[in-house]
């Protein structure tokens, strides 16, 4: 299963709901193309919903971090929620939680956007 995406609005905030596998190929790069085409859109307040995610590569990994670098160099916010306790790990054992601003709670998630 490759990945599936999904955007809402909650107040300014767009979550972006991700689930199957960001993985090299269609899934990594469909992940690339809508982030950058809600950034294009203007939305400045992203939170990724990992929630359903099973499993990351390290292409995912690098589609995160690339995400990350393309929302803050327009101006905007792109925060995690909902990891897994295997993309968790992930992401502690490549330092790159300390990078993210990761949330357990959707709504404390919303309300954390300055």
């Amino acid at each position: 299963m490759s990945v599936k995406l999904s955007s809402r609005q909650v107040g300014d905030v767009t979550v972006l709901d991700v689930a199957g596998r960001i993985t090299l190929g269609e899934g990594s790069s469909a992940l690339r193309d809508t982030l950058r085409d809600l950034v294009s859109k203007g939305q400045k307040k992203i939170l990724l919903n990992l929630g359903e995610v099973s499993y990351i590569d390290s292409s995912g990994i690098g589609e995160l971090v690339s995400g990350f670098t393309t929302v803050a160099n327009h101006g905007g916010q792109l925060k995690l929620l909902g990891l897994t306790k295997r993309v968790k790990d992930l992401l502690q054992i490549t330092k790159l939680y300390t990078v993210f601003d990761v949330h357990d709670d959707e709504a404390a998630a919303v309300r954390s956007y300055a």
